[in-house]
């Protein structure tokens, strides 16, 4: 492949990316390909070294989503990086998705628990109100043992909510480095 031909590729692989983009990336394997060309390489024996114009393509796209998820780290930027870092290999599908997955049902789980904290506190301090207006109820607990427990499990519950915001947060820039590092690691 000569110089045209892998230029010509990178091209249409860069395609999507912003133009200025595009430009500077072209211009830094058009240097290389200079300064191969000053050392005597031939324009076949420096695109060998460079290495697939496809790959490196898919590798500044990459770059570029992940780089969109960090200044803007919504779900479907999110999404979309972890659907990138995949589409470099089949083998980072395993090293990206199974320890994203992972985490996601983690989150999952831990909001899980939030609501069910909050709605089982929200449900004993209702019992608890109602229980001497409502003779038939039966319950092991005094009425203000009750509020005040259920009470504190609303607190906790709430405050696990809380939490698990800031936890997903922490997490979204957590997955964010780990794929820039998963990525830098692919393209050496």
């Amino acid at each position: 492949m000569n110089r045209t031909e892998f230029i010509q590729e990178l091209r249409h692989g860069l395609q999507g990316l912003p133009e200025a983009d595009i430009h500077d990336i072209l211009y830094d394997y058009q240097e290389h390909f200079e300064i191969g060309l000053s050392k005597g390489k031939t324009e076949t024996e420096i695109a060998q070294e460079l290495g697939s114009p496809r790959q490196i393509a898919k590798s500044h796209r990459a770059n570029a989503t992940i780089t969109r998820a960090e200044n803007d780290p919504t779900v479907p930027n999110i999404v979309r990086a972890l659907l990138a870092g995949m589409a470099l290999g089949f083998f980072n599908l395993v090293f990206v998705l199974g320890p994203f997955l992972a985490v996601v049902g983690m989150l999952f789980a831990f909001f899980a628990v939030a609501v069910a904290l909050t709605l089982g506190g929200l449900g004993a301090v209702v019992g608890g109100a109602f229980a001497p207006i409502l003779p038939n109820v039966s319950s092991f607990l005094h009425p203000l043992t009750s509020i005040s427990f259920g009470t504190g499990m609303t607190a906790l519950g709430v405050l696990l909510f809380i939490g698990g915001g800031y936890l997903t947060k922490f997490l979204f820039t957590v997955t964010i480095k780990y794929l820039r590092w998963n990525i830098d690691l692919i393209t050496r």
